[in-house]
């Protein structure tokens, strides 16, 4: 990635954004749907473009957090000016923090976007950098799937009990607060709070899956936080009963998405048995014998993952870079076509 002077940045705004037009036919708009996009960390990001009674609406998710909405400053056919803040983490390092405080220019051709911002450093607001993104559009949803009718395959254990064997850091760089023990697969780091970002790593399977049905139990302190990641880019939230992270971003909950139906989660420091269910990007999801999300369809990726491309396998993901956590009984049944 190249240094751009101000004035190079203002000259590719003109030339990458033409005028701005009226919203297209949603049967013929280049622009709806959802797009996968890779930062250059190689974290997710995620955009949607959509009809809301008819107005054109535009959300974002950015490595972490939960999808926004955007504002819209100006579109044409193929071309959009987006305004929102960011300020992010590359690679989750925290003595390095980006600013975007200029507009995102995204731009479709076909099934491919071209999305264009520009950040700095937050302690050198005047060293701009231009990057451009390159993203392409996730697939219509699947009708939702009956579950009645799928095949799955034998049980098949994810976790020896005895060490990580079968299992990898996300980021080799982070400090590993991942053992085994009795039978428990144990993350313990010094973070209490919910912040985004921590120094300790996630751990996530070396195999990949598609669709599959996979249970487990959890065990997470009062006041604990971390999360299951299906595919390496939905999060199964993981606190306690009386958290204050509630709704959509409580226990049961598909974090940022799909609020559970209700808490049936149990008080920090007891075990917890999760039933998940991935099929056709639809989710099911029973917390402790109550069925929380009952297939419902999986919109895009979640922040804090390793992908939000919803067309590729990925792993079985545990948040490591929150709270300390236990998990065990760690089982997973292949979907068979």
């Amino acid at each position: 990635m190249m240094l751009f002077h101000r004035a190079f940045y203002t000259l590719l705004v003109l030339v990458f954004i033409t005028p701005s037009l009226s919203a297209a036919d949603p049967l013929d708009d280049p622009l709806l749907g959802s797009w996968s996009l890779k930062l250059p960390d190689g974290n997710p990001a995620w955009l949607r473009f959509y009809l809301d009674e008819d107005e054109f609406k535009a959300e974002l998710l950015w490595s972490v957090g939960s999808a926004k909405p955007t504002k819209i400053l100006k579109r044409s056919e193929s071309s959009i000016t987006l305004e929102r803040k960011i300020r992010w983490k590359p690679f989750g390092e925290s003595d390095n923090t980006q600013v975007v405080t200029q507009p995102l220019k995204a731009k479709v051709d076909g099934d491919k976007l071209t999305l264009v911002f520009v950040q700095s450093p937050l302690d050198k607001p005047t060293k701009l950098e231009v990057v451009a993104l390159t993203g392409k559009r996730m697939p219509p949803m699947p009708a939702a799937p009956d579950l009645s009718k799928v095949k799955f395959s034998d049980s098949k254990s994810l976790f020896n009990g005895r060490n990580l064997e079968g299992w990898q850091l996300t980021n080799k760089k982070k400090t590993n607060g991942w053992r085994a023990e009795g039978g428990v697969l144990i993350n313990e780091t010094p973070k209490q709070t919910f912040a985004a970002y921590g120094d300790y790593g996630n751990l996530c399977t070396i195999e990949d899956f598609e669709d599959f049905q996979l249970t487990l139990e959890y065990n997470v302190p009062k006041g604990g936080n971390s999360g299951v990641y299906l595919r390496g880019m939905y999060e199964a939230q993981v606190v306690d009963r009386d958290s204050r992270m509630q709704g959509i971003q409580g226990p049961g909950a598909l974090f940022g998405r799909i609020i559970p139906k209700k808490n049936a989660g149990r008080e920090g420091g007891q075990w917890n048995r999760y039933d998940l269910t991935l099929v056709d990007r639809h989710i099911t999801i029973t917390l402790n014998g109550k069925t929380v999300i009952d297939n419902q369809p999986l919109l895009g990726c979640t922040g804090g993952g390793i992908s939000s491309d919803d067309t590729k396998p990925g792993p079985i993901f545990f948040q490591g870079d929150h709270t300390s956590v236990q998990y065990r009984n760690i089982n997973i049944r292949k979907r068979i076509k």
